[in-house]
């Protein structure tokens, strides 16, 4: 039986768009729908709006159902506020970096100490701030800027509204394109983020055509390139981009969140003064009630 599922991709990997062009969502029985508004919405400013308002929250707040990934800080976070439950069965891999302009006096990590860095509020741009520099910096100088989506970071920083940008792929490859200079580059894990009814077996099914697609991937990658077409903001879409220099971007991996995680999750989300939002804690109450 054929199942209608709406997804709002991260943009930060080719998964998705891989399984859309080569039929794989089909071949699991899977009519979906790719949920562009909350896909564009996470690319654009939402520096005014408040946790439960950004454009990821509204799926949950006007009661779509709508898959969706984010970091693994955020989305375990988010299940915590009561926005849907986080997906143990697999995560990403996706590359980081903070980005200044080639002209910036800012060379180090260090250098960094009280500089405010451009982040989207409680997403991975923002969980990663903290996480990385504290090996440079006490936490007391590690500053941050809501500035929203990824397409708008990026234009704060050369628009020179700020000075530092929190970045992910795209972007990171988009921005070395651009002349841009990192500070500092790692990676980081994403995991995907569900209503409460999520039926497993449509969630199942959307996770083994990411699987396949990350097979498609690994065998030929040149091959896909070019959809990173589909992930670049629109006010960038003007601009040409030689693709065949972009990296893949996020990783698909299917196996489980290890539970040891979660717990340094929830631990590094206290300490950073980040957990004002949560309310459930337990991790069995967090995930749906047939994860593995």
């Amino acid at each position: 039986m054929t199942v209608k599922v709406s997804v709002a991709p991260k943009g930060m990997g080719l998964n998705d768009f891989v399984a859309m062009q080569e039929g794989f969502f089909r071949d699991e029985g899977l009519d979906l729908e790719f949920d562009m508004k909350t896909f564009r919405g996470t690319q654009s400013s939402w520096k005014d709006l408040q946790y439960f308002d950004r454009p990821q929250d509204r799926p949950f707040s006007e009661g779509r159902s709508v898959i969706q990934g984010a970091c693994a800080w955020g989305s375990v976070c988010n299940a915590s506020a009561g926005m849907g439950k986080f997906v143990p069965d697999s995560y990403g891999i996706s590359p980081w970096g903070i980005f200044v302009r080639p002209d910036s006096q800012i060379r180090r990590p260090e250098d960094l100490k009280d500089v405010e860095v451009a982040v989207g509020m409680r997403a991975g741009s923002h969980f990663n701030v903290p996480y990385r520099l504290e090996k440079y910096l006490p936490l007391a100088n590690i500053k941050t800027l809501n500035v929203g989506g990824f397409g708008a970071r990026l234009s704060a920083l050369l628009d020179g509204k700020v000075e530092a940008a929190s970045l992910l792929p795209p972007q990171i490859d988009m921005a070395k394109q651009l002349g841009l200079r990192s500070i500092i580059e790692d990676t980081f894990h994403t995991i995907w983020w569900v209503p409460d009814d999520m039926p497993a077996d449509t969630l199942a099914r959307y996770l083994r055509a990411l699987d396949r697609a990350e097979d498609a991937l690994e065998a030929d990658l040149k091959r896909f390139l070019p959809l990173w077409k589909l992930s670049i903001p629109a006010e960038f879409q003007d601009q040409s981009w030689d693709f065949s220099k972009f990296s893949r971007g996020e990783r698909f991996v299917y196996e489980p969140v290890p539970r040891a995680e979660f717990d340094e999750i929830m631990q590094q989300v206290e300490r950073w003064g980040l957990d004002q939002h949560l309310k459930e804690r337990k991790f069995d109450k967090l995930i749906p009630a047939t994860a593995t």
